[in-house]
């Protein structure tokens, strides 16, 4: 449980927005003739006419309730219209309204700091505008107030005179010999009315506010009065509020600790909780714990409104109840990429429209096992890094799930069968994407290199910080090692790119080059390689490109040619390494044959293989090549000549090493790639 500050934070203005029935009025939208009628918004199945996920106003008073099925509904209400959630890759497809509630986030963050808690919930922090009312224009002296605002609910309000409940509102907000809180939240009621209504102009939809000095008061008060309402708790009316409210209702108390606070300590009201003394409660929960209950007892909580106006994750999911179960693992494999799909494409829109990058993928999933009824909630979640493109995900995602399947039957004894299993099923799927950041100022594309618009330049990139962030993006898994490359400044203007593939990489036949070309062209809207593209063949062809430019242009084409096939057979005669030579001979030219880190001895075992081809003088200069022999890509070592390959691969396997195998002191890769060893 977080832990409250301590310190008074009754002096804020928090609204919690709630909009009213929110796909309903999204789906009344689009089919005004739907307005006034009994709805409810379906999301389609085979069972019972699919699961409610919505229920109008008009039909909750003909009892529909979200708890029933489709065809139960028509029961209870004939005359409710049902209508069914969009599908897209067999599951439905919330776009629309995560986009519509896009709408009300944008219309809502005009007048502070506002974190959008859901598709139709946002907190908003009001205090610096109701400061600044207060200070400008404070609602004490208004001589109007607007209707929206008069018909606020204002708790401990005393209406029961049955006087004009409107002018009772009017007085309140009217209090010259208010204390310093009530003003500012008399100020928080002008500026929600006014919000509210704005969204109601703008989008057509409706929403209920809550307005308290805290996220936790806000979001209770904000589903008091529904729909189309606002209900304010001043500081005073605090303690009335939380003595009658069931324990159950707040926030975080649904689950476990709220049945372990009634079943043994005897709370049923929050206002239960203020009969222990917080060293009880710390003893019984634990200190977090123990000092939050505490807290929320008193209508504490130093929560803050983040201000967050995007999504902080994003996640795609279906679940298979009953006879619907996953039963083998093809049929996992095949949800989970569709699953994965509209998470990419998800992935994508972020990243175009607002230049974020997600870095973790985690798969959840819920099972059972025959022989034991409680293990739907024992399938491990699983997470690894997120690798951009749709094929990327899913392989990754299938992964994940083969690694908790394993974990999984492996605590049930369960054994898999080929693709059969033998007594699991898989009654929910998700994956999701997080800890997503914006993408550094000034970061650009790789690929903005590789379009053949003879402008782009390497002196013009931009810090080494960037360009590590860059190729963390898109380089492949397992080739981030290559954002560590200290980037020489030539200036290269690139011709079109067929020609520039032609004639930088000649060996390439044909069918070769069109290949290339496809890859380098092939990008997402925010210029990023969409698929992978070795950074070896990359560094190879600029370091050959940039040689080209250096030609003399006056050299006719039969010594043009001469030149080419000495250097063709040259290439031959090293069998690949032509590549890897070059990355580290032209893109870090001031450095000498150190190539490896004091972390590179550490790394091998102990063993002092390398350090022998050092000389004194290059010893201080270790530092400018650093590798930890972890982050080796395995898929580069082709490039290598097989002594290199014999000596990287002891490195990677220290264990199988024996004295009669070690490699010659003269064949270490800090060797190969001494400066006085001719390329």
């Amino acid at each position: 449980m977080p832990v409250a500050k301590p310190e008074s934070s009754d002096s804020r203005v928090i609204a919690h927005v709630d909009m009213d029935c929110f796909y309903v009025q999204v789906e009344q939208r689009k089919q005004p003739q739907l307005r006034g009628l009994p709805t409810a918004v379906v999301q389609y199945n085979e069972w019972k006419g699919g699961a409610l996920i919505a229920v109008s106003y008009e039909a909750r008073k003909f009892g529909v309730k979200r708890s029933i099925r489709g065809e139960e509904a028509k029961e209870v209400c004939p005359q409710v219209q049902l209508v069914q959630v969009p599908v897209a890759r067999g599951k439905a497809d919330l776009s629309g309204y995560r986009n519509a509630g896009s709408e009300v986030v944008s219309i809502l963050a005009r007048r502070g700091r506002c974190e959008r808690a859901s598709i139709d919930e946002v907190y908003l922090d009001l205090t610096d505008a109701a400061e600044m009312m207060l200070a400008g224009n404070p609602p004490q002296g208004m001589e109007t107030i607007d209707e929206e605002a008069l018909k606020s609910h204002i708790l401990g309000l005393n209406n029961e005179d049955r006087s004009d409940v409107k002018e009772n509102v009017r007085k309140w907000i009217h209090r010259n010999n208010a204390d310093h809180r009530d003003k500012l939240l008399a100020c928080g009621i002008l500026i929600v009315a006014e919000l509210r209504m704005q969204v109601l102009k703008e989008t057509e939809f409706t929403c209920s506010a809550g307005i308290a000095h805290n996220k936790m008061l806000a979001k209770l008060a904000s589903g008091m009065n529904k729909p189309a309402q606002q209900t304010v708790v001043p500081f005073s009316s605090v303690k009335g509020l939380l003595d009658t409210l069931p324990i159950r209702k707040m926030k975080q108390l649904g689950g476990k600790l709220g049945v372990s606070l009634q079943m043994d300590m005897g709370v049923n009201t929050v206002g239960d909780l203020l009969q222990f003394p917080e060293e009880k409660l710390q003893e019984r929960y634990g200190i977090n714990t123990g000092n939050w209950l505490w807290n929320i007892a008193r209508g504490i909580s130093g929560e803050e409104v983040e201000g967050r106006l995007l999504p902080k994750s994003h996640g795609s999911g279906k679940t298979f109840p009953g006879p619907r179960a996953l039963k083998t693992v093809p049929a996992v494999q095949h949800w989970l990429n569709q699953l994965c799909e509209e998470l990419s494409e998800r992935l994508r829109s972020d990243l175009d429209q607002n230049k974020r990058i997600a870095h973790t993928l985690t798969l959840h999933a819920r099972a059972y096992k025959s022989s034991d009824s409680d293990s739907q909630k024992k399938f491990p979640s699983k997470s690894c890094p997120l690798r951009y493109g749709t094929a990327k995900i899913q392989e990754d995602a299938f992964n994940l799930f083969q690694a908790g399947l394993r974990e999984y039957i492996g605590f049930y004894g369960g054994k898999t069968q080929g693709s059969h299993c033998s007594g699991w099923g898989i009654t929910s799927l998700s994956v999701s994407a997080s800890k997503i950041v914006p993408i550094p100022s000034g970061t650009c594309s790789i690929a903005k290199y590789f379009q053949g618009q003879s402008t782009s330049h390497f002196s013009s990139m931009q810090s080494s910080d960037n360009l590590n962030s860059e190729a963390t993006l898109s380089l492949p898994s397992g080739s981030e090692c290559y954002s560590e490359v200290n980037l020489s400044e030539p200036k290269i203007d690139f011709p079109k790119e067929e020609s520039w593939i032609k004639d930088t990489v000649p060996d390439l036949d044909l069918q070769q080059q069109k290949d290339l070309s496809s890859t380098l062209s092939e990008k997402t809207q925010d210029g990023f390689i969409q698929k992978d593209i070795s950074p070896l063949l990359l560094s190879g062809c600029l370091e050959q490109n940039w040689s080209k430019q250096q030609r003399d242009l006056t050299k006719d084409e039969s010594q043009f040619k001469s030149e080419y096939k000495e250097r063709k057979g040259k290439r031959l005669k090293d069998k690949g390494t032509y590549s890897i030579i070059e990355l580290f001979k032209s893109y870090n030219p001031n450095t000498s044959g150190s190539f490896l880190s004091h972390e590179y001895n550490r790394t091998v075992g102990g063993t002092d293989a390398s350090s022998s081809s050092y000389s004194n003088e290059e010893e201080g200069r270790r530092e400018a090549w650093g590798y930890n022999i972890d982050e080796i890509d395995p898929s580069v070592m082709e490039e290598l000549p097989p002594e290199i390959q014999h000596e990287i691969k002891a490195w990677m396997q220290p264990h199988k090493r024996r004295p009669n195998n070690m490699v010659k002191r003269s064949c270490t890769i800090s060797h190969y790639f001494s400066p006085s060893k001719k390329s």
